[in-house]
């Protein structure tokens, strides 16, 4: 989720946006990072360094607030300031992804047969939660995980950073923000039947404690994209269908646009190609009005069903044998390569020291990275690998 997933943004799982990664506004410590890019320190004390050179507190040495669980799904995650059920974006976007998180676990344990979710339900001391739910080893899906997340608190300036797409809105200081998402991955066990993620997130932010009376910001993002290891034409233009279906209902310019977004989103530099064969993703959208806005993630939440499962029962049951398994698993090694290097939302949960469980519930329990390993030009294998070198028009 994948952020979020939902997953804010993506994974991608959100990754797009692991939303149980945020840090709430009791906390005390700051999260402190180290100027060495490839370390994450961790956390650090909040007393001023009496040097230019400032000293990390080691993470075991400092009091984290971390999540609680809970043995039962509360009613909300609001605190009655933010308004529980007064009819507030806050309030009707928590509702709407508590519904889609129940509509597709539903769905998905229909499709199985045999393997039902897991939930964890958690709080935090300082406010929100979230719950997380996950089959594992049923008859049809390897790994799927649907979470949800509700967060609110005091953010430093380089989680910031990585919640939003734009630097030119980077902000000094601490900023306080509210989250709520719901993000969710996916992965079959046939490598006939594709993996699918999906994230929709709704974020705000108020003016930074050192720039008072800054207008308060907000926006939602979000998107949902099919990554096959194998082609069915067919399947690959019911999925872009459903989703331009969904982007029509508000404005005919949404799908070109939120379909070219996800191809170059989920885009795997070092390799040069797509994670898969796209859908749609959009972030930072606050330039509409923001009732359309709350409606059309909506709208694309609900459509997540139509557009997966009749994929999965016409696929889940073929024969495969063990190359084709294999394809799948450097496929999924493709997969694990985007979220843990380039999603924003992976990258801004391991930033700000949450639920790793639910950060990395968008990785599948197996993956496989072969060496040198290039398709037989005409293969089927080939035709998937170019398609996500050359971007298609699938509708």
């Amino acid at each position: 989720m994948p952020p979020p997933t939902a997953s804010l943004s993506v994974s991608s799982s959100p990754s797009i946006f692991p939303l149980s990664s945020i840090a709430s506004s009791s906390s005390k410590p700051q999260i402190c990072f180290c100027p060495n890019p490839t370390r994450f320190t961790g956390f650090a004390s909040l007393s001023k360094p009496k040097s230019h050179h400032r000293k990390l507190t080691p993470l075991s040495a400092v009091s984290i607030e971390k999540e609680t669980m809970i043995s039962e799904r509360p009613h909300t995650f609001l605190r009655e300031t933010d308004g529980q059920d007064d009819g507030s974006v806050r309030s009707r976007f928590q509702r709407m992804i508590m519904e889609v998180q129940d509509s597709v676990c539903a769905a998905l344990e229909a499709v199985d047969g045999a393997g039902k979710f897991k939930e964890d339900a958690w709080t935090r001391p300082g406010g929100g939660g979230g719950i997380s739910r996950v089959l594992q080893d049923g008859a049809v899906f390897e790994k799927a995980g649907v979470n949800i997340s509700v967060v609110y608190g005091v953010m430093p300036p380089e989680a910031y950073r990585a919640a939003k797409a734009s630097a030119a809105d980077e902000k000094p200081g601490p900023i306080p923000f509210f989250a709520a998402g719901v993000s969710s991955v996916l992965h079959p066990k046939n490598p006939f039947a594709p993996t699918l993620h999906f994230n929709y997130r709704y974020f705000e932010t108020d003016a930074p404690k050192d720039a008072p009376g800054a207008p308060r910001q907000w926006w939602f993002g979000g998107g949902t994209d099919l990554t096959p290891a194998y082609i069915f034409e067919e399947d690959v233009e019911h999925f872009h269908s459903i989703q331009k279906q969904a982007c029509d209902k508000f404005d005919p310019s949404f799908y070109p646009r939120f379909k070219k977004w996800c191809d170059d989103y989920f885009y795997i530099k070092h390799r040069g190609e797509r994670r898969g064969l796209g859908g749609i993703f959009f972030d930072d959208l606050n330039d509409y009005d923001q009732e359309m806005l709350l409606s059309f993630a909506t709208e694309c939440a609900n459509s997540v069903v139509p557009a997966y499962v009749p994929i999965i029962e016409k696929r889940k049951d073929i024969p495969f044998n063990e190359s084709q398994k294999a394809w799948q698993q450097l496929r999924r090694g493709r997969y694990v390569e985007f979220n843990l290097v380039y999603d924003r939302g992976t990258t801004f949960g391991l930033k700000t020291g949450g639920r790793i469980e639910s950060i990395l519930v968008s990785l599948p329990l197996s993956a496989r990275w072969e060496y040198d390993h290039k398709p037989e030009e005409g293969s089927e294998e080939w035709k998937l690998l170019d398609a996500c070198i050359n971007p298609k028009e699938w509708i």
